[in-house]
C-alpha cells in the first residue's frame, strides 16, 4: 500500500502524489524554449520532487535531452578551488549515470574528456561547457542544481557572470541549453555585494501550494486504492487550515489514516479531523520546527507578525523591507490579493501564537475569582457543554484584577499582551475540559477567529485591538458573516483597548439573527507611580 510521503521527494511507486499536470507542462516548455530557469520556494514545499518529475517526463517525451541533477547544500563555506573540483567531479558522475539509466555507454572520447578535465574556475567552467556542448553533439545538455543556497559567497558572482554569458552568446547549440537553479532563496538574496545582478537574464518559476482539487486528487488515490472515504468537510477544512502546504497536507493525512487507528470501513469525518488537527497543533515535525527556528531569528519578526494578524491597517507587501524578505524566503508570510502581508495558514499563526506565548506568565493562579468552586469546570454547564459567556465575563474580571502585572510578563510586548492572555487562558481552559482549540481561516486582516470544539459543540472567539468606533462595529459585522458560514448562532467578540482613557464596554446584540457578545477589554499601559509621602 502507498503512503502519504513528507520524508524528502516522493515517489510514484511508493507515494500518493499530486500530478501538478498544468505546472510540469509549463515548466518543460521553457526548458524546451532554452530557459535559465530559477525555482525558488521556502523548505518542503515538494520543490524537489516538482523538477525530479519534470526531467523524467522530459526525456520521456524527447530523449534528445539530457538532463543532470546536481545539489550544492553539501559546499556552503567551501573554497572556491574545492568547490570547482567537487562540481567537476559532480557533473562527471552525473553524466555517467544518465547515461547507464538510458542503457547506454558513454563514448571512450567522451570519457577521456571527462577523467581529464578539470573545472577551476567561472572561467575554464565556460570552456568546459563548450567542449561538452560539441561532444554531445544533437543532445540538449540540461542542468538543474538544488539547494542552489549552498554555494560558496565566494563563487555565487562568477558562476552566475558565466552562466549569463552563455545564455546571452546564444551560440548553437547553446550548452547548457538550459538551467534550472533551485533554492529558498531568490538571485536578489544570493547577491551578497548588493550590486545589479549577475543573473538577470533568469525566468523566475514558482511552485505552488496544493490546490483545493489538488487535494481531492491526493486524497481521492487513497480512497481508491484503500476504499475509504473522507466527509467532503473535511477534505475542504484540511485545505482551508493547511492552505495546501504540501507538508501539512501530507502530514495530516498520515495522522488521519495511520495514527488514529480509524477502522477502514469508517468514513473519515469532522471529528477525527479535529483530532488529527489538535494533534498537528501540539507535535513537533520537520516543517514546525523549521517554521520556529525562523521566525526566532530576530526579535523583529515578532513584531511584524504580530501586526499583521491584530491590527485592520496590516502591513504591506515590500520585498525590499529585509524583514518583510526574510519571512517571505522562511515560508511565513505571503503576499495577500490586496497587496498586503498574511500569514501563509492558520495552522501556521497558531503555533506563532504558542511561539510567543509565555509558557508561564506568573498569573496563572488568578485567573480565577477566590469564589471559585470547581476551577475551571465551573463554566461547564450542568448538561457538560461550554458556558462561553461566563468564561469571557470572567476573563474580563481577570485583566481588570490583573492590572499593571500584565505589564510584568518577560518578553512579552505590552501591545498584544491582551491576546496573549486570551489565547493562553483559553488554551488552559480547553485542555482541561477535553476540547479543541485551532484559528479558523483569516477573512480579513486584524482579526484572529478562535474556533472551539467541545461536546460536539462549536465556539467562536474573534480577537482584535482597538482601532476606532467604525472598525469596532464592522468587525461585529465580519463575526457575523463568519458565524454564518461556520453554521453557529452565536459568537463573542474581543477587542483590546490600549488608549490611555480606555472605556470598558460589556454589550449582548443580535445581528442578522446571530448573538453577538462583544468585549472591549481596557490593557494597562503603565504602572501607576507611587505617591510621595
Amino acid at each position: 500500500m502507498k503512503t502519504f510521503g513528507t520524508e524528502g521527494p516522493v515517489s510514484p511507486e511508493r507515494n500518493y502524489v499530486v500530478s501538478r499536470t498544468a505546472e510540469l507542462t509549463d515548466f518543460i516548455d521553457r526548458i524546451k524554449q532554452g530557459k535559465y530557469l530559477v525555482i525558488f520556494a521556502p523548505r518542503q514545499t515538494g520543490k524537489t520532487t516538482f523538477f525530479q518529475f519534470a526531467l523524467d517526463m522530459l526525456v520521456a517525451e524527447n530523449p534528445t535531452y539530457f538532463p543532470i541533477e546536481l545539489n550544492f547544500e553539501a559546499y556552503e563555506g567551501v573554497d572556491p578551488g574545492d568547490f570547482y573540483a567537487n562540481f567537476t567531479e559532480d557533473i562527471r558522475e552525473q553524466v555517467v549515470y544518465n547515461f547507464q539509466k538510458r542503457g547506454n555507454t558513454p563514448p571512450e572520447a567522451f570519457m577521456e574528456f571527462l577523467n581529464t578535465t578539470e573545472i577551476a574556475d567561472h572561467l575554464s567552467m565556460l570552456r568546459f561547457f563548450q567542449h561538452l556542448s560539441n561532444l554531445l553533439g544533437n543532445q540538449k545538455f540540461v542542468v538543474v542544481i538544488d539547494e542552489f543556497d549552498g554555494i560558496p559567497k565566494t563563487a555565487v558572482r562568477g558562476f552566475l557572470h558565466s552562466l549569463r554569458r552563455i545564455y546571452l552568446t546564444r551560440s548553437v547549440p547553446q550548452c547548457p541549453h538550459s538551467v534550472g537553479i533551485v533554492g529558498i532563496k531568490s538571485i536578489a538574496q544570493l547577491d551578497y555585494d548588493r550590486s545589479v545582478s549577475p543573473f538577470n537574464i533568469h525566468d523566475e518559476f514558482a511552485v505552488s501550494n496544493f490546490t483545493l482539487e489538488q487535494v481531492r486528487e491526493l486524497l481521492g488515490q487513497y480512497t481508491d486504492e484503500v476504499g475509504q472515504a473522507f466527509a467532503p468537510e473535511v477534505i475542504e477544512s484540511l485545505h482551508k487550515q493547511t492552505a495546501g502546504q504540501p507538508f501539512l497536507v501530507n502530514r495530516f493525512a498520515q495522522i488521519l489514516t495511520t495514527e488514529l487507528d480509524i477502522p477502514k470501513t469508517d468514513t473519515i469525518t469532522m471529528a477525527h479531523f479535529s483530532n488529527a488537527h489538535t494533534r498537528l497543533l501540539r507535535e513537533q515535525n520537520r516543517n514546525i520546527q523549521h517554521l520556529l527556528t525562523n521566525i526566532r531569528r530576530d526579535p523583529r519578526f515578532e513584531t511584524i507578525l504580530m501586526q499583521i494578524a491584530s491590527y485592520d491597517e496590516g502591513v504591506a507587501f515590500n520585498l525590499d523591507n529585509e524583514i518583510i524578505s526574510e519571512l517571505v524566503t522562511y515560508g511565513v508570510i505571503a503576499e495577500d490579493t490586496d497587496g498586503m502581508c498574511r500569514v501563509v495558514n492558520p495552522i501556521y499563526q497558531f503555533r506563532i501564537m504558542r511561539a510567543f506565548k509565555q509558557p508561564v506568565n506568573g498569573l496563572e493562579r488568578e485567573y480565577l475569582p477566590e469564589d471559585t468552586r470547581a476551577g475551571f469546570r465551573d463554566y461547564l454547564t450542568p448538561d457538560g457543554h461550554i458556558h462561553m459567556q461566563a468564561l469571557l465575563d470572567n476573563f474580563k474580571d481577570f485583566i481588570a484584577r490583573a492590572g499593571f502585572r500584565i505589564l510584568q510578563i518577560p518578553d512579552t510586548p505590552h501591545e498584544y499582551v491582551g491576546q496573549y492572555l486570551l489565547f493562553a487562558y483559553l488554551d488552559q481552559f480547553v485542555r482541561l475540559v477535553g476540547g479543541n482549540m485551532y484559528l479558523e481561516v483569516q477573512t480579513g486582516r486584524g482579526r484572529m477567529d478562535l474556533l472551539i470544539l467541545h461536546n460536539t459543540r462549536k465556539y467562536v472567539v474573534e480577537t482584535k485591538i482597538w482601532e476606532g468606533d467604525l472598525l469596532y462595529e464592522a468587525g461585529k459585522k465580519q463575526l457575523a458573516k463568519y458565524l454564518s458560514i461556520e453554521n453557529a448562532n452565536e459568537g463573542y467578540y474581543v477587542v483590546f483597548d490600549h488608549r490611555k482613557n480606555p472605556e470598558p464596554q460589556v454589550e449582548t446584540q443580535t445581528l442578522q439573527d446571530l448573538t453577538i457578545r462583544s468585549y472591549v477589554i481596557p490593557v494597562v499601559q503603565e504602572r501607576p507611580s507611587t505617591p510621595v509621602g
